[in-house]
């Protein structure tokens, strides 16, 4: 290739090591490194986040929000390295500054959508996965059929298997991890509710894995046991991130509506189950 050429794979961030895109020619390389070289207009698609239909929620100087949709990779695997929410964004971050690379601080499954949290120094991705329990994490799902109860706490032992499916115990095991979902009723018209969801801890497929087992698989979920899929993709979302900055400490909450592909499926209207008090179970006090 012509000098050039390679100079403008490096500028818009064509060039991945480890899954980190690089604009330095010089970047040291050692033995086990992974490297990925894009072609230069799948790099510049890449790093156009309006194009990719991702929204920037909020960014300053050292945190970055984004709203991702659905199908898109939040970080590399082994069947795909280069087209992920991760490389877009740096190359995004790159070709105005060439300084700032983002640093993951956690995950959406591939078949979510909705807010990821970036930070763009290893000190702030610390800091924040340092307070990550205390971080609100407010997800909604439409499920198929109707919780009951209409509100609770689902804690069990998640273990994942060599063939990444993902299978719950009430008991302790070998490899398990335990999780803790607490769920709420919104509003229900059947075959499908929608549900609030409220992260204790983040384990993978969570809270696919704990609806399935109340009996209300999320819709367009197979991997579970859902047998519709009415938006031609998983109707889980997440919502809501509220959490202290890293820098100056202050409450911050960024939010993302439910996409209408997902909320149309229970629409808003007096016909309609509403969650309330009265038809709250008894583990209200769990959630809160």
């Amino acid at each position: 290739m012509k000098r050039k050429d390679i100079k403008n794979l490096l500028k818009v961030g064509a060039v991945a090591v480890n899954g980190a895109a690089v604009c330095q020619f010089d970047h040291p390389l050692k033995p086990g490194d992974d490297v990925v070289v894009s072609n230069l207009q799948s790099a510049v698609a890449a790093g156009d986040l309006k194009r990719a239909r991702i929204q920037i929620v909020f960014e300053d100087e050292a945190i970055v929000v984004l709203d991702k949709p659905a199908g898109l990779l939040t970080v590399a695997t082994a069947s795909e390295k280069s087209d992920t929410l991760y490389c877009r964004l740096n190359s995004y971050l790159h070709r105005p500054r060439g300084a700032a690379r983002a640093h993951v601080v956690h995950r959406l499954d591939q078949e979510t959508s909705g807010l990821v949290l970036f930070a763009k120094s290893e000190s702030v991705r610390s800091r924040l996965q340092d307070d990550w329990p205390a971080v609100e994490k407010l997800y909604q799902a439409v499920v198929i059929g109707l919780p009951d109860p209409a509100q609770g706490t689902i804690a069990t032992y998640l273990t994942e298997t060599t063939a990444l499916q993902v299978f719950s115990n009430d008991h302790e095991s070998p490899g398990s991890r335990l999780a803790r979902t607490h769920y709420r009723l919104l509003r229900s018209k059947d075959p499908y509710s929608l549900v609030e969801v409220r992260l204790a801890t983040g384990r993978k497929h969570q809270i696919r894995v704990h609806m399935a087992g109340l009996g209300c698989p999320v819709a367009g979920d197979r991997r579970y046991g859902a047998t519709a899929d009415p938006c031609d993709r998983l109707a889980l979302h997440a919502v809501s991130l509220a959490f202290a900055h890293p820098i100056s400490g202050q409450h911050m909450r960024c939010e993302s509506p439910l996409p209408a592909v997902i909320r149309t499926l229970v629409p808003r209207t007096q016909r309609h189950v509403e969650a309330s008090p009265k038809n709250a179970q008894s583990r209200r006090s769990e959630y809160l």
